[in-house]
């Protein structure tokens, strides 16, 4: 196996990138960031630094705001070994985080300014979910594990929790037993994105299902008694994010609907479908847990029923003419002479 390659530079030089960045780690540690988003920094980060040591720059005191740039268009420019560039918002959260990262070298006077405070950042934009479900396509997906053998009811349980709740699957490989509170028909979320806790409603389907699991299934799993994770593996350890996913993308892949995808999807078709039945955008974003509205509102982009219904009822050719057998050639040859003009 080979070994795991480090970051460049020197981790005794108390000025160098390695020993600042693992300051900066520290303090993100101390602020009560999510351990996934301080991974995800000293990843970001660790690609600046490794472009920096090709360039013989070894220190944050070294970096000009003119150096920031050119690390900037170097990002624009970048194309992976497949020949793609790098998308936007790889190229954000790189750029955002190094932003950050001078942010706290210059309030503890490592370095005079940061050269990266007038860096401008590329704009997102809000991307609308490529695959939504319809409820019968939904329920083709929900049909897929075989619930005669234990792992299929755990499978159909989960399934029916995202599509009931709408959680991410972070969020549900985090669940424990007692977050489910069947009498007041809700789902505790803990420690979700942003370290928020919410409550979100559950329906009396995937309660159903939940129970099942629990009476049949999880007491046969269970190896340590003190283990509290609500979904478990045949082996007694909790579900892993990237096993979740293979999973799940399996039954939907499984269904033949034509579509891909795994577990938001069932989040983005849990939104969209309650948004057209007359679900207050302001609802969904509660219980999907989003910091702000914009987030949620592109799932009124996708909700388009009404749209749809008023453009049947008002566009002159939304509905099909009905043309006897004997016009068609006078049809055509009408649409011919309009197209030719006077």
């Amino acid at each position: 196996m080979p070994a795991k390659k480090l970051p460049p530079g020197d981790p005794f030089d108390a000025e160098g990138f390695l020993v600042r960045s693992r300051e900066y780690h520290a303090w993100m540690e101390t602020r009560n960031y999510s351990a996934h988003t301080i991974k995800n920094s000293r990843r970001t980060l660790n690609y600046f630094i490794q472009w920096c040591a090709d360039r013989d720059l070894s220190r944050p005191t070294q970096i000009t705001k003119a150096i920031v740039e050119r690390y900037a268009r170097h990002l624009f420019e970048y194309r992976k070994p497949s020949g793609t560039p790098l998308t936007f918002r790889s190229q954000y959260a790189r750029l955002s985080n190094l932003r950050g990262f001078f942010r706290f070298l210059a309030r503890r006077n490592v370095v005079l300014f940061s050269p990266a405070q007038d860096l401008e950042l590329p704009r997102l934009g809000y991307q609308l979910p490529r695959v939504v479900l319809t409820h019968e396509e939904m329920e083709k997906v929900l049909g897929q594990p075989d619930t005669r053998l234990d792992h299929g009811v755990r499978d159909r349980a989960i399934m029916e929790t995202f599509y009931s709740t709408g959680i991410r699957r972070s969020e549900l490989v985090n669940l424990e037993t007692f977050d489910v509170d069947a009498a007041r028909r809700t789902v505790t979320v803990r420690q979700g994105k942003g370290k928020k806790d919410r409550f979100v409603p559950i329906g009396e389907r995937a309660l159903d299902w939940i129970d099942r699991y629990l009476r049949t299934v999880r007491v046969g799993y269970v190896v340590d008694p003190e283990q509290q994770r609500l979904f478990l593996t045949a082996y007694g350890e909790p579900l892993s994010v990237d096993g979740l996913t293979h999973t799940i993308g399996e039954y939907v892949t499984a269904a033949q609907l034509g579509k891909t995808g795994s577990c938001h999807l069932f989040r983005h078709t849990m939104a969209t479908q309650m948004l057209e039945r007359g679900a207050d955008v302001r609802l969904i974003q509660e219980i999907l847990g989003h910091a702000n509205l914009d987030a949620t509102q592109i799932y009124t982009h996708v909700s388009i029923r009404q749209l749809i219904e008023v453009h049947a009822a008002t566009h002159p050719t939304a509905k099909r003419e009905v043309v006897a057998e004997g016009d068609e050639l006078a049809v055509a040859e009408a649409a011919d002479e309009g197209a030719e003009g006077p």
